[in-house]
């Protein structure tokens, strides 16, 4: 069966065809926080290569904080497997004082997503390309959500009183220095602009097409349980999305941003966490440190591929 998934442009009303389904001999595997300012982390993902050809990688955000970085590694890995699906990450949506390039919010996100064109990666901003491999199928659905500070601790009844629990801990995220909402008045106004829009895309999929959803933030609350500071949940996501994977037939759904990679069954549908994470936390863990996860056909241990 082939499918035409219609994809929306923000106050346009316009359909596009999805791009080439990737060939029945591959594999969709998935990978992020990939963090190439560390060296090790670097040469890490100088070493990554397909197994196959026609694999495809979902890469589910926090490449890196500067735009050169993150260039550098989306067009190595571009050049290396069929097809590479990129999401943002809120480290790709810091402005650091000393990136060259000094745009902020909306505007720098828009300038990685032009980037990506170039490379022929493709982003929340295309067409959902239907996946034909093995488990296919699928439509895969790179989303750019971000977080709302709806993730509370218990006894905060709004944000303001979230954030002085969080700060009374000694947590505070490096976001509320440099991720900057422009030209929205606050990150979880753009957060509220990027759910309805992203509902909406989801919403008019074929109802009989099953979905990967791919999120640097988690689409439900229960996998930040584990965090060993409750009060970082305050940047993980939002309950806007809970009922996303249900709701749009999530046959999984990828993310990252905990860094504690693992697959987790959740309502019936698997989320799978596909961090690297930094030199300090993959080198406790047994096993290749940045070898994509393999997530058709769907995981069933949470090991690499």
């Amino acid at each position: 069966m082939t499918y035409e998934i219609r994809t929306f442009a923000p106050g346009a009303d316009h359909a596009t065809a999805a791009p080439a389904p990737a060939s029945r001999e591959g594999r969709l595997v998935a990978v992020s926080d990939l963090h190439v300012r560390y060296d090790e982390n670097r040469e890490i993902v100088e070493r990554l290569r397909p197994q196959s050809d026609d694999d495809w990688l979902l890469v589910a955000g926090d490449v890196g904080e500067y735009v050169e970085d993150i260039h550098w590694a989306l067009s190595l890995l571009s050049s290396r497997f069929a097809k590479v699906v990129w999401v943002p990450g809120n480290h790709e949506l810091w402005t650091p004082t000393k990136d060259p390039v000094q745009l902020r919010g909306v505007a720098r996100y828009e300038h990685l997503v032009e980037i990506c064109r170039e490379l022929g990666v493709l982003t929340p901003e295309d067409p959902f390309p239907v996946w034909e491999g093995t488990g296919g199928p699928v439509a895969i659905a790179p989303l750019f959500v971000l977080y709302d500070y709806s993730f509370r601790m218990p006894g905060a009844r709004s944000k303001e009183e979230a954030l002085q629990i969080a700060e009374k801990a000694g947590i505070v995220c490096t976001d509320e220095y440099f991720l900057h909402p422009d030209p929205y008045p606050s990150r979880e106004a753009w957060c509220r602009a990027r759910v309805e829009e992203t509902e909406a895309r989801l919403a008019a999929l074929p109802e009989d097409l099953p979905t990967i959803l791919i999120n640097h933030w988690p689409l439900v609350r229960e996998p930040t349980r584990p965090l060993w500071y409750p009060e970082f949940a305050l940047w993980c996501g939002t309950e806007a999305t809970a009922d996303w994977p249900r709701r749009f037939r999530a046959a999984t759904v990828v993310y990252g941003h905990l860094h504690i990679p693992r697959l987790i069954m959740w309502d019936g549908v698997p989320h799978q966490e596909v961090s690297l994470g930094y030199p300090r936390e993959w080198r406790r863990r047994a096993g290749s440190p940045g070898r994509p996860v393999q997530i058709l056909p769907v995981a069933t241990t949470g090991v690499p591929a």
